[in-house]
């Protein structure tokens, strides 16, 4: 775990977390964040916002990810198609079995190559590989698989056997929606990958659990965050 340096901010470091919190865990644009600051009499421009949630924002999810436990050893990889300056991309993104989103990667391709380099990232970074990888129909990913020797594990299915990531792209629709389309390939790289380590944090699934169970896994997320996102005693 690495603390956070606020040094040099002229607000307090618990200001810059709650809006870098309020931004990422909540379907709301930096003004509405603005708006949410101001009406607690804290006066800060959305583009200070802005500028809060490029710097500390990657930081705070990198932290996230070494604290988080080992993933499921069954992997959902599927992608979708984004718009990016009028321009056709695709987002791949990986999920375990639970619904933890493991990685996601914005690449101009929908090819073997594309396909490969997600799967590289995720072995390198899980440093782990999964009993079963499940897939749509697309060609790339047994093209993929086969030079990193993990075909056997490959599980084509059907739409619905591949449901569990398919539901995962909905969060970030309505992000999308939200910022009005992303700006660029870096910019939607850089969001989607702060994002999905505190949507992971905060993913609850409340609609599985009793209301005790939720109280008790809302306080254990809100505790998480609170140790990512821990000023460094020095330089805050």
């Amino acid at each position: 775990m690495r603390p956070i340096s606020f040094k040099r901010h002229r607000f307090p470091p618990e200001v810059i977390r709650q809006a870098v919190w309020l931004y990422f865990r909540f379907t709301v644009s930096l003004r509405d964040v603005e708006e949410l600051l101001a009406e607690r009499g804290i006066d800060v421009t959305y583009e200070t916002i802005r500028c809060w949630t490029m710097k500390f924002g990657p930081a705070i999810a990198a932290n996230i990810r070494r604290i988080r436990p080992r993933a499921d050893s069954v992997w959902h990889l599927d992608e979708m198609v984004v718009r990016i300056r009028g321009q056709r991309m695709y987002m791949w993104r990986a999920v375990d079995r639970e619904g933890e989103v493991l990685d996601m990667l914005v690449q101009k391709r929908r090819n073997k190559a594309a396909a490969l380099k997600l799967l590289r990232k995720l072995l390198k970074n899980q440093r782990y590989v999964p009993e079963t990888i499940v897939t749509d129909g697309l060609g790339s990913y047994p093209a993929a698989l086969k030079p990193l020797n993990c075909l056997q594990r490959h599980r084509p299915g059907r739409l619905r056997d591949n449901n569990r990531v398919e539901n995962s792209h909905l969060p970030v629709r309505r992000r999308e929606r939200k910022m009005q389309r992303f700006k660029s390939q870096g910019q939607a790289q850089r969001f989607v990958s702060t994002h999905s380590a505190i949507y992971n944090t905060f993913n609850i699934q409340r609609h599985l659990v009793s209301r005790k169970t939720m109280r008790i896994f809302r306080t254990a997320a809100r505790a998480e965050w609170i140790a990512a996102s821990a000023a460094d005693a020095e330089a805050a």
